[in-house]
């Protein structure tokens, strides 16, 4: 493979991490705890959007249950967004684990 080609590649290469990671800042997961009485959303590069908390989950003799509830659905949107961005990366990657990325 002559060094024109690389260059070629690591370009595209270049273009399409670029392009990923635009997808991933525009892009907003779900997670959810306790059937759904807690949401919140995060962006692909795991930043936390918001958080929604339904009135009938608020109990203020069990402050403690709702804390849980919210770290548990910020935990699942967290661990959506990296699958999210695993997924995307191994398409530009071809699944070959880059370090830093």
């Amino acid at each position: 493979m002559g060094m024109a080609n690389l260059q070629r590649m690591a370009q595209q290469l270049n273009q399409d991490m670029q392009r990923v990671q635009q997808e991933l800042a525009d892009a907003v997961v779900d997670g959810s705890a306790g059937g759904g009485v807690v949401s919140a959303k995060v962006t692909g590069k795991q930043e936390l959007v918001s958080v929604t908390i339904d009135p009938s989950a608020v109990d203020p003799a069990d402050v403690d249950m709702l804390q849980d509830l919210v770290v548990a659905a910020v935990n699942d949107a967290l661990r959506k967004s990296r699958e999210l961005a695993e997924q995307k990366m191994a398409a530009v990657t071809g699944g070959l684990r880059i370090p830093g990325l």
